[in-house]
């Protein structure tokens, strides 16, 4: 794969992060888990979207960019 499935397996990672996050919050809202875990968990969630987004960002600068060339 190239880029194209390397940005699949990142946004499918993040999905993961946020899946894993929501398990973690209702763990610790219902007393099988602890805070920590859940913090640790949303955090992670956090993390994988402010990357997915900033990837986005990027993506569309460059291809703003090519737009804006002269043929």
């Amino acid at each position: 794969g190239g880029f194209g499935a390397a940005l699949q397996r990142a946004v499918e990672g993040a999905v993961e992060a946020g899946h894993a996050a929501d398990a973690g919050g209702v763990r610790a809202l219902t007393g099988g888990g602890g805070v920590a875990e859940a913090v640790l968990a949303v955090s992670r969630a956090e993390l994988a979207l402010q990357t997915a987004v900033a990837v986005r960002d990027r993506v569309v600068s460059a291809y703003q960019d090519v737009m804006r060339m002269p043929i």
